[in-house]
């Protein structure tokens, strides 16, 4: 059982227990600390209470939280290209669409129950439910992952993604005209309100940096590729809605519109981002040679944007 106590400050007076709470207990959603609430698992004053009550200076909450004990994943013959996999590593191709490894909702069907059928062995330092996960990717981004077949092979991934000598680029259509070259240096954390969401003014942040190296204007939205040095969750996404030019498809940070010209309604039958990792380098951590992967856009992205640039040579030839 984990038990935390706390005593709620001037600055926290008037906020709901429930949005109190998911500000000091940010590994926790909001939705799991709502149910420990109306388990009776916290208490206000030394009483029950309500996610919705409110908290008041001085105001002392405690908290129990029960050791969970998910079930370990198994083997499931999911589709999953698989790019190339030798005794260390594994590349493949994440659809999208699928959750990374099993957590809150999504207990089957995810990369790791995929993985353990496509290959032979995956390392355990990630524990029961993440064996072999390195890195991520959002469930609506597709595109390259490499996964670690044994201990060793982990742990060395691991740093190599920690020193930022992982090389990873992708594609994605934002909204607006965006130039290349322009670098997002905005550090990263979780959104105070809205904690299932990632945000540049949160009060406890990590530095991020996302650099555009390559730019086409399609006359309303821009075809980016992008290189990240660092890897901190919706990091893309949310920086490109920072600076006015959301993702396309991307109704969590403002890229779903619904008033648009002709020429770019092709983008309504996304469901999804229009964001894929086309490129991933990384150095063999048994061999150390170093190894590049790429990666084509799905046929959902395809389609969307092959429609989009027929409209603008269209108009451009009637010019």
């Amino acid at each position: 059982m984990e038990r935390h106590t706390f005593t709620v400050d001037p600055d926290s007076a008037g906020l709901r227990l429930d949005v109190y709470l998911a500000g000091l207990l940010p590994q926790h959603s909001r939705s799991q600390l709502q149910r420990l609430v109306k388990d009776g698992r916290v208490t206000l004053g030394g009483r029950p209470t309500k996610s919705n009550a409110t908290v008041k200076p001085g105001d002392v909450v405690e908290v129990e939280i029960p050791e969970a004990a998910p079930a370990t994943p198994v083997a499931q013959e999911i589709h999953l290209p698989v790019i190339y996999q030798d005794l260390d590593v594994i590349v493949v191709d994440k659809p999208a669409g699928m959750v990374v490894h099993p957590a809150a909702g999504h207990d089957q069907d995810t990369l790791v129950n995929a993985l353990l059928f496509h290959a032979d062995n995956l390392s355990g330092v990630g524990g029961e439910q993440r064996p072999g996960i390195v890195h991520r990717l959002d469930r609506g981004t597709s595109g390259l992952m490499v996964a670690a077949k044994n201990d060793a092979a982990h742990r060395e991934l691991s740093r190599q993604f920690h020193d930022r000598e992982v090389e990873k680029e992708y594609i994605a259509l934002a909204w607006g005209e965006v130039l290349a070259g322009r670098r997002i240096d905005l550090p990263l954390g979780r959104d105070p309100v809205h904690r299932e969401k990632m945000s540049t003014r949160a009060r406890r942040s990590r530095s991020a940096a996302t650099r555009i190296t390559a730019a086409l204007d399609l006359r309303g939205v821009t075809l980016l590729h992008i290189a990240i040095a660092t890897g901190r969750t919706h990091q893309i996404r949310v920086h490109l809605s920072a600076i006015g030019h959301p993702i396309v498809g991307d109704g969590t940070y403002g890229g779903v519109r619904h008033r648009m010209p002709a020429a770019l309604r092709a983008v309504e039958r996304l469901e999804r981002p229009f964001l894929h990792a086309a490129r991933l380098a990384f150095t063999h951590p048994r061999e150390g040679t170093r190894m590049e992967f790429t990666c084509a856009l799905p046929p959902d992205l395809q389609e969307v944007l092959d429609e989009i640039q027929a409209r603008v040579e269209e108009a451009e030839a009637k010019l």
